[in-house]
């Protein structure tokens, strides 16, 4: 699997596209292939604040409930409504179609030591 270069990845298996102070939010494509089909997926709510390593949601597939990790600090400005009756979309389109929620980045946040595609798909390549 190649992981957008773009993006930024945590150990925990999620991404975060960044851009102009904004952060989209979704679990990669090996999280969503260790999960299964994924049936149902709990959001946080509009306006939430987050901070990095703080649970922001969960997963729940045919296997298990699993807890997502805000990879960022911010502010919920955006939930993939879609994922309520489509939740399988995590499955299809992980990096894309299948992102969990966007937030505004908080300014003063220390940066997480998020990881690049290079050294995810390694981390990843690793653990198998």
């Amino acid at each position: 699997m190649e992981y957008p270069a773009s993006y930024q990845y945590t150990k925990e298996h999620e991404w975060a596209l960044v851009e102009n102070g904004a952060a989209r939010i979704g679990i990669t494509d090996h999280a969503q292939h260790a999960l299964g089909d994924i049936v149902f997926v709990e959001l946080p709510a509009l306006g939430a604040e987050l901070t990095a390593g703080q649970v922001l949601g969960t997963v729940e597939s045919v296997k298990a409930v699993s807890d997502i990790f805000s990879p960022l600090a911010g502010k919920v400005a955006a939930v993939n409504t879609e994922l309520a009756l489509n939740p399988e979309l995590v499955n299809q389109d992980p990096h894309g179609r299948g992102w969990l929620v966007q937030i505004e980045l908080t300014p003063d946040a220390p940066p997480p030591k998020l990881l690049n595609a290079a050294e995810y798909a390694a981390y990843v390549a690793e653990e198998n």
